[in-house]
């Protein structure tokens, strides 16, 4: 097994849904099998599509995921998916480099310039050091929230000064762990927002009141990704997860007919529709979204 990077695009000039699974072509097969049964992390490229000349990327490492198998392309000779699991946004993204300093070895040549070479390599393999400084970097808001966590939060590019307590892709799978980064994330896309009544409450200390929902269940294997989350108040929430309400694929409100109260439908955004957020990454996702309206929503 060993650890590596998956490059995807905004915008995947494959059939990439980076929360289940990675399209890669035959080139790159011999690396991602050597992924199987470890982690992996996803860089965003430049190009924001399959277009040259196309930008808007941002350069950045984005998620960490699992690689549990790989399965060849019914479809498309020559191609390959890699099935993806433990999928979870990083807290903010990480560039692959600050100043002369790169995450990945590799990408950096003796003079200092980079190998551009290596890094056109859609699949890399990396050190267990390096992919670790990169989870660092990529979830040290969430691991500096707490006291206890913030000696292994320290990001830097050389080694800590004593272990960690607990690696940090440990850490990754934990749910605890998983809950406060997905929460943190969803109520940062949505501008502490709640989606669907558009209000934005902030209590006495300073905290959000929203709250983070999954579309597709977590008990129905549905991923601690921003694209399976919408940000909710407590109230819409619980009728969210007890399918009385929903959202379609043009993101207007679903209500079940003879479920909700007037009352409570009064509460929802006139324009009936939710609000997004601003980045059209974090969009919630058509799968997704279908999940909900099929085996939970009552209406």
């Amino acid at each position: 097994m060993a650890k590596a990077v998956f490059t995807t695009k905004v915008v995947p000039g494959y059939k990439d849904l980076p929360e289940s699974r990675y399209h890669f072509p035959r080139t790159y097969l011999n690396q991602v099998r050597q992924a199987v049964g470890d982690h992996i992390v996803y860089y965003e490229p430049r190009r924001s599509s399959i277009d040259l000349s196309s930008f808007g990327g941002r350069q950045s490492y984005f998620g960490v995921a699992r690689v549990t198998g790989v399965i060849e392309d019914q479809q498309l000779p020559g191609h390959f998916y890699a099935l993806i699991d433990d999928y979870l946004d990083f807290d903010q993204p990480v560039p692959f480099s600050q100043g002369e300093a790169y995450y990945e070895s590799a990408l950096r040549k003796a003079d200092g310039s980079t190998n551009k070479g290596a890094f056109g390599r859609a699949v890399r393999i990396i050190p267990d050091t390096e992919f670790d400084l990169i989870l660092k970097a990529g979830f040290a808001p969430v691991l500096t929230e707490s006291p206890a966590l913030q000696q292994d939060a320290a990001v830097g590019w050389s080694e800590p000064t004593t272990p960690y307590e607990r690696p940090i892709v440990e850490m990754t799978v934990s749910r605890p762990f998983r809950e406060r980064s997905f929460m943190h994330n969803v109520r940062a896309a949505y501008a502490n927002r709640c989606a669907m009544t558009g209000l934005r409450l902030i209590n006495g200390g300073g905290r959000p009141e929203v709250q983070a929902a999954h579309i597709q269940p977590v008990a129905s294997k549905g991923p601690d990704s921003v694209r399976n989350g919408i940000a909710l108040s407590g109230t819409v929430h619980w009728m969210f997860d007890r399918g009385l309400i929903s959202i379609g694929d043009d993101y207007k409100i679903l209500v079940a007919e003879n479920h909700v109260p007037e009352d409570a439908v009064r509460l929802l955004n006139q324009s009936g529709t939710i609000h997004l957020p601003n980045n059209g990454a974090f969009h919630p996702n058509a799968q997704y979204l279908k999940f909900h309206r099929d085996r939970v929503f009552k209406g």
